[in-house]
C-alpha cells in the first residue's frame, strides 16, 4: 500500500503486525495464502501469485532501498488479515480528516 497510508495503518496495528517491507513508496505485508481476495484494491493492492517484490537481506533495517520495517521472526511472517483491514480503514479516515481531501495525503 501507498507509504503514506501503510505507515499510519503499521502505527495502528502495533505489536499486532507481521514483517513489513518498505521500499520508500510502499509497504508491504504479508498474510496466508487466500485471504483478501474480496478487498476492493483502492487503498491497497493485493499481489498474487507471480508477482514480483524485492525481499531485503535479513536484518536489512533501512534504507537506501528496500528494508524490513518490522523484520520476520518465527512466528511474525503474517498479518491477521481482519487487523490489517481494519487497520487500513482506520488510517484512511484518520489521513481523510488530515488532508481533507478523502484522498491519502502524500
Amino acid at each position: 500500500m501507498p507509504r503514506v497510508l501503510g505507515l499510519t495503518a503499521l502505527c495502528i496495528l502495533g505489536r499486532r503486525s507481521g514483517a513489513v517491507i518498505d521500499d520508500g513508496s510502499a509497504l508491504y505485508w504479508f498474510l496466508s495464502p487466500g485471504v483478501g481476495a474480496d478487498w476492493d484494491g483502492e487503498s491497497a493492492q493485493l499481489l498474487t501469485l507471480g508477482s514480483a517484490v524485492y525481499v531485503p537481506p535479513a536484518r536489512r533495517t533501512q534504507g537506501p532501498g528496500p528494508f524490513w520495517r518490522i523484520c520476520p521472526g518465527d512466528a511474525t511472517w503474517h498479518t491477521d488479515p481482519a487487523a490489517l483491514l481494519a487497520a487500513i480503514e482506520d488510517a484512511l479516515d484518520a489521513n481523510h480528516r488530515t488532508s481533507g481531501t478523502g484522498r491519502v495525503a502524500q
